[in-house]
């Protein structure tokens, strides 16, 4: 229910001195009503429609047509979830991945913020993410877009970074509806999963877009249970899943993914069409151009009756008032950037610098965050000489190797979807990358940071001899490799899915070859997901960092967790196994036509299959080790109305600061069909050396309860539930139940 609070109390500072007026929803449409009902019939159709993907005209990704007599400009949609795309003088965030990576809804809802805080400065109203695509598989080529396999950590991501995004006055779009986890066949795969597993799993980050309130979904590329998602009346319809789960916004389609008529989509509950042409193998069906849809488009199916005029004005409306509900009609910047000029050249390129010192400070912060220590056999020498081991005494070591082409800088002039991997990777290829203008690689840092205090050897290829001989009798080799993907495109033989978990240009060999000859080895790696981690326990490798997709301050974040500047918090959003089959999972790469992928692994992703089927993974679901160490005690369960409050003490039992990030797992009853144990809470907690902390955590009715397929709702299962509190999926420290 909307409060009835006066609309003065919801002036918000968006960024710097800019200011604008959240209203209600209600009030919200009743001016978006107000101005649909002086609007002409090819008005409302340019604000339904969008100008089309080859217009001159076209400023952003996606536009629709101004209705300037009324005051509507033409409303700008633009990539994407890691920060804006196709123009300059923007950051390059990390990746969602990273985010989730954190284990931190702080920095979640930052990084939010400072997103749209670039896009509200570009003059762009949409920001086309978050994603929230299940990492169904750990080869999907965009899953390093999304926060992970967990829908618990994806639907938090979902949450607080839609909240940060829109507490801009940006409108959030969260993607990709629904069930949208491979790039093979995407244009027209069937999905096929069960109610249960929809809900309890895929849906579930939207449900938490939804709670945030989200002003629009985009629906997807593939078909759901055989039928197309941007016209499926059971996803998108006044009955369907969005809309009786209280969603108020609009939906719009992917960029070419309609079909058939424009009756049947508009009817079906789709709102807008982008980019208003035919693209790809689909799209056009609102113009009714290229012999796609009925003839005349969505204008002729009005002027016909198919479409009522009710039904279009709705579809006008709900895109209104989206835009009223954040204030983007009074005040907005202007679009001040062309992203058919990518380079920055031509008149409509205004080089509006909207990069902050705080947005750099923030990217390095979450850099830092993100990273996952994995391994640190940290020993000394001769009492206090350490000479193994992370973090790295600078006053000690007196020569480094830097060895692998992932330590340089990368080619930024792969195209406007950075499809090469040739350099450091901050981020994935196609529409969720960002800006590589600015990234600081890692020789680069380093060389800054040690300056003149050690000598550094570089071997920046992955030539494995060249690395072997540059690694030779140092007392500290960095080795650097990495692994990517990304929206379609073939990149080293990669179409879009990555073929395997196999680290690029031999990263394994390169490591194991440096690691040969140099007695304290640290390996980082840089990748959209999990690879191969076959050879973590050599002796010689002392330390292993896994960094994801930082963004472009990977260098610096790095380096302030190398030489413990910043005590490591990351933890894994997903399990590291030593085989493909341990997930439980398939991409499907060959068939005869768009095939039907069946979800037969139902609720078992990841930790989950792994549990269930008792596969130990190398490094589990919520690992991340710390410079110094933690101690859990005291735990309580307590009823609240409801819910559960879960409470216990945390204690920096070590020698430095730190951050942990404790987790909370539920067990179910027997007889639930619910895996072993499934997330549902996590914590960032500060704590300086010997100082204790509280950590209470809510489970709501709705965290202990099951997806009841036959009454339709979420019911609580009778029966003991347990309590598993720790570090990680297997590292529980406390239990208890209820």
């Amino acid at each position: 229910m909307q409060l009835a609070v006066p609309i003065l109390l919801f002036t918000i500072l968006a960024s710097g001195f800019a200011q604008f007026t959240l209203r209600s929803w209600d009030d919200a449409y009743a001016l978006a009503n107000a101005t649909v009902a002086k609007m002409t019939l090819d008005e409302k159709i340019g604000i339904v429609k969008g100008t089309g993907q080859l217009n001159g005209n076209r400023r952003c990704i996606g536009d629709t047509t101004a209705v300037t007599r009324l005051g509507v400009p033409s409303i700008c949609f633009n990539d994407g979830p890691a920060g804006m795309r196709l123009t300059r003088n923007v950051t390059g965030f990390p990746a969602a991945i990273n985010a989730a990576s954190t284990f931190s809804k702080r920095l979640m809802r930052a990084r939010g913020k400072a997103m749209a805080e670039e896009f509200r400065g570009k003059g762009a109203h949409v920001l086309l993410g978050p994603a929230m695509d299940i990492m169904r598989n750990p080869k999907a080529g965009r899953g390093w877009e999304s926060f992970g396999p967990d829908p618990y950590l994806s639907g938090e991501g979902a949450f607080e970074t839609i909240t940060g995004i829109q507490s801009a006055g940006v409108q959030a779009c969260a993607k990709h509806f629904l069930a949208n986890n491979q790039e093979h066949w995407r244009y027209g795969l069937s999905a096929n999963l069960h109610d249960r597993t929809m809900h309890e799993i895929y849906f579930y980050p939207f449900l938490r877009s939804i709670e945030a309130d989200a002003t629009s979904v985009m629906c997807a590329y593939n078909r759901f249970n055989g039928t197309s998602s941007c016209h499926h009346a059971g996803l998108l319809g006044p009955n369907g899943l969005l809309r009786k789960n209280g969603f108020k916004g609009y939906v719009v389609s992917d960029w070419g993914a309609t079909h058939d008529s424009a009756t049947e989509n508009a009817n079906a509950g789709l709102d807008m069409e982008q980019p208003g042409d035919f693209i790809l193998i689909g799209g056009g069906v609102f113009a009714g151009i290229l012999g796609i849809g009925e003839l005349g488009g969505l204008k002729g199916a009005v002027q016909s009756g198919a479409v009522s005029n009710a039904r279009l004005n709705e579809m006008v409306s709900r895109i209104l008032a989206a835009w009223y509900r954040l204030g983007q009609d009074s005040g907005y910047p202007a679009v001040n950037f062309d992203a058919q000029k990518p380079d920055g050249s031509g008149p409509r390129n205004l080089h509006v610098n909207v990069r902050t010192a705080e947005h750099i400070a923030l990217v390095r912060e979450i850099g830092s965050a993100s990273a996952v220590l994995l391994k640190n056999d940290r020993t000394t020498v001769n009492g206090s000489s350490i000479i193994r081991g992370l973090p790295l005494d600078k006053s000690k070591i007196k020569t480094i190797a830097v060895v692998g082409q992932d330590a340089k800088t990368p080619n930024k002039n792969c195209g406007d979807l950075n499809q090469c991997n040739d350099g450091t990777m901050s981020i994935g290829w196609g529409s969720g990358s960002n800006s590589l203008d600015f990234i600081v690689p890692p020789i680069d840092a380093i060389n800054s940071f040690v300056g003149s205090s050690a000598t550094i050897t570089t071997s920046l290829s992955n030539d494995l001899n060249g690395g072997e001989n540059a690694a030779r009798n140092k007392d500290v080799c960095l080795v650097f490799a990495n692994a990517m993907s990304g929206e379609l495109g073939l990149v080293v033989g990669n179409d879009g899915d990555r073929n395997d978990l196999a680290l690029w240009f031999k990263g394994g060999s390169l490591i194991e070859r440096v690691a040969g000859v140099c007695s304290n080895t640290i390996a980082i790696v840089h990748s959209v997901g999990p690879v191969s981690f076959s050879w973590s326990n050599h002796p010689n490798i002392t330390g292993i960092i896994y960094a994801g997709a930082p963004g472009e301050q990977t260098g610096p974040s790095l380096v302030d967790v190398l030489y413990g500047a910043y005590n490591p918090s990351g933890r894994l959003p997903f399990s590291i196994a030593d085989k493909e089959n341990d997930y439980g999972t398939a991409i499907v790469y060959l068939s005869g036509g768009f095939p039907d992928i069946n979800y037969t692994e139902e609720l078992l992703l990841d930790y989950r299959y792994m549990d269930a089927k008792n596969i130990t993974p190398r490094f589990e679901f919520g690992f991340g080790l710390s410079y110094t160490t933690f101690g859990y005690s005291g735990l309580s369960i307590t009823n609240s109305g409801s819910s559960k409050v879960i409470s216990f003490k945390i204690t920096n039992t070590g020698g430095v600061k730190g951050t942990e990030k404790p987790q909370l797992y539920l067990g179910y009853p027997g007889g639930a069909g619910e895996p072993p144990k499934v997330l549902r809470g996590f914590d960032e907690v500060d704590l300086n050396v010997g100082a204790s902390s509280t950590v209470r955590m809510t489970l709501s009715q709705r965290d202990f309860s099951i997806w009841d397929t036959p009454s339709q709702s979420y019911v609580r299962p009778p029966g003991t539930f347990s309590v598993y509190v720790g570090a990680s999926i297997r590292d529980i420290r406390l239990e208890g139940t209820f």
